[in-house]
């Protein structure tokens, strides 16, 4: 049988050579063996050396994403099997911690398998599958995991506009156990949380700001504060946990606003402690600015603006005018905590955007702490594009 080859050109190989997990389509000169999508690759350089195995996506600008750099390796069941494996027990102290039972276990190309997503809400995964070459393993994947967790119950949401891009449709469902007709519910720092993992974003709730969270609950004894694109209450509940004398929460969804009026009778906290309010953000800051209000604390977590580094510009506009405003709203010695989880934003540019935001609101202002991603959120040393999530936590001085 002949074998499926892509051979780059000559000048193409560096990114390859410093271990980066993908091949563009700018950078292949040819294509041996009429590889289908999905199917593995030999990536090969111009003079024949081997560079890769690698999954085949012919309708996406990535044409290739690396499975291995081992020339050795055979790309299977077993080989699959051997990297879960390792990306479940890189989260063995997180699991064994009782800090919380809501882990992403799989995180993509930073634990090397690359377009496969996978939570865990305690006895629930929810996996997406986001590339050509995860959907090609699909139903290996799904098996060994129900394998190696012991998951009873196993979803699937892959229903993301990325999938397009490799030339698959969204899917999305119950692969394993009952249907899923309500919110599983998890717990972390002491707070319980309810998941829509069937209909919520993502694969249900934010597991990346999870060290975020507890951080906001230790700054929130006594403030006022105000919760942004707050989804289903996840800092508001972490802030009332943390003693905030209240928490008004804003988002655009309806259903989420639910969801996080039950969070909150969930753990018991005190209704009167917290405002809810259905409206568009941008919208609702100015109105907030033009009453003059002012919060002691402020967290702007935003949806992603810019994918990638093309939508960049106009992400920028959309950063500086919430950052802008909620700096007014701000009061004297309060805090900001503010996020971006767009990987074409840099956590350089973002921390500019802040600034020039301070600039313009004619205060003075100090970056006290920089925040990531939670650790079951690695990123590869190789593969910067991982680090997409970055937020600063700023204290206005004057």
């Amino acid at each position: 049988m002949q074998q499926k080859i892509l051979i780059l050109k000559p000048d193409r190989t560096k990114s390859l050579a410093r271990r980066h997990p993908w091949v563009f389509s700018g950078a292949v000169a040819k294509v041996n063996g009429d590889p289908g999508i999905g199917d593995t690759v030999i990536v090969r350089s111009a003079d024949g050396a081997f560079l890769a195995h690698a999954a085949y996506s012919p309708k996406s600008q990535i044409t290739a994403r690396v499975w291995s750099f081992n020339e050795a390796d055979v790309i299977d069941g077993r080989f699959l099997e051997a990297k879960l494996k390792a990306a479940i027990a890189r989260r063995a102290l997180i699991q064994e911690s009782g800090v919380t039972n809501g882990v992403r276990l799989v995180h993509a190309e930073s634990d090397g398998l690359p377009g496969i997503v996978v939570d865990r809400y305690g006895g629930t995964l929810v996996i997406q599958f986001l590339s050509a070459g995860a959907e090609r393993w699909r139903a290996e994947v799904i098996e060994l995991l129900a394998q190696l967790t012991g998951c009873a119950s196993i979803h699937e949401r892959s229903d993301v506009d990325v999938r397009e891009l490799e030339g698959l449709t969204p899917r999305s469902g119950t692969l394993l156990g009952e249907e899923l007709t309500s919110p599983v519910t998890i717990s972390e720092h002491g707070i319980n949380y309810l998941v829509d993992v069937a209909g919520g974003q993502k694969t249900g709730f934010y597991l990346d700001q999870r060290d975020n969270r507890r951080r906001a609950m230790e700054l929130a004894r006594g403030r006022r504060v105000l919760n942004t694109f707050c989804y289903t209450g996840g800092f508001t509940m972490a802030a009332l946990k943390g003693g905030a004398a209240s928490v008004l929460s804003i988002d655009s969804s309806a259903d989420a606003l639910a969801l996080g009026q039950k969070n909150l009778a969930l753990n018991g906290f005190e209704s009167e402690r917290a405002r809810w309010q259905e409206g568009d953000v941008f919208e609702d800051l100015r109105k907030l600015r033009d009453r003059a209000e002012r919060f002691d604390m402020i967290v702007l977590d935003p949806p992603k603006f810019a994918p990638t580094a093309a939508h960049a510009e106009k992400a920028s506009r959309g950063y500086k005018d919430i950052n802008l405003l909620a700096l007014k709203l701000l009061a004297p010695e309060g805090l900001l905590l503010t996020f971006s989880c767009s990987g074409g934003v840099s956590p350089d540019l973002f921390q500019k955007i802040v600034a020039s935001s301070a600039s313009d609101a004619g205060i003075e202002a100090q970056v006290i702490e920089r925040l990531g991603a939670a650790a079951d959120h690695p990123v590869s040393i190789h593969f910067p594009e991982g680090e997409y999530l970055k937020g600063l936590v700023v204290r206005r001085t004057s």
